[in-house]
């Protein structure tokens, strides 16, 4: 099975990829409409984004650029901070880090965000990357209002382990980027696509 092409993804070059999608299907073109709004403020509160996913324990929180939780819409630049179950890493914490790369409203029926794995944003001195895929992988987040319904899909690319963490935490983010390279990632993208969609 290929990578779908999907503009906004980047191309996937190495490693292992995802196509995690949702789609919910809407008969009038108002109800469509107010359920696009609904889902758009869903995806916008990445503070609330387990609570669509109640069935998995991985939580995210969004952070400003100096390390400060924020209750706000996502900015450009703005990292998430990711707590999954299970030992953390200590460059970042025991919590797992991306960067915000790219926000695009340019189309009104569509929202991408494009997060890549990031430094904790707290060690302004350190370039370090405080996950358990390397800097190379993106996962992209987009929400769409269709012309029958709202789809939600999460696109990971280039997804390999970060190696450059030391021993301790080469071998955590190996054994967590195994694991996601077997389907178990997908399974938590695939409830926080059906989450967003489901109301």
């Amino acid at each position: 099975m290929k990578p779908k092409n999907i503009p906004g993804v980047p191309k996937h070059v190495k490693g292992s990829f995802h196509d995690t999608e949702s789609k919910k299907e809407v008969g009038n073109s108002s109800d469509l409409d107010l359920k696009f709004t609904i889902l758009k403020k869903r995806f916008l509160s990445i503070n609330q984004w387990r609570d669509y996913c109640k069935e998995s324990a991985t939580d995210f929180r969004l952070f400003d650029f100096a390390g400060k939780n924020v209750e706000r819409l996502p900015q450009l630049g703005d990292y998430i901070r990711i707590d999954i179950p299970g030992p953390g890493g200590s460059e970042g914490r025991s919590f797992d880090w991306v960067q915000i790369i790219s926000i695009d409203l340019a189309n009104s029926d569509m929202i991408i965000i494009q997060c890549r794995p990031s430094k904790d944003p707290v060690k302004q001195n350190t370039k370090k990357i405080a996950h358990f895929y390397s800097s190379h992988a993106t996962s992209t987040f987009i929400i769409s209002k269709e012309k029958d319904g709202i789809k939600a899909g999460i696109y990971g690319r280039n997804e390999y382990p970060n190696l450059k963490a030391g021993f301790f935490n080469s071998i955590r983010n190996i054994m967590i980027a195994v694991g996601g390279m077997l389907g178990l990632s997908k399974v938590q993208w695939k409830c926080l696509a059906e989450g967003f969609v489901d109301f």
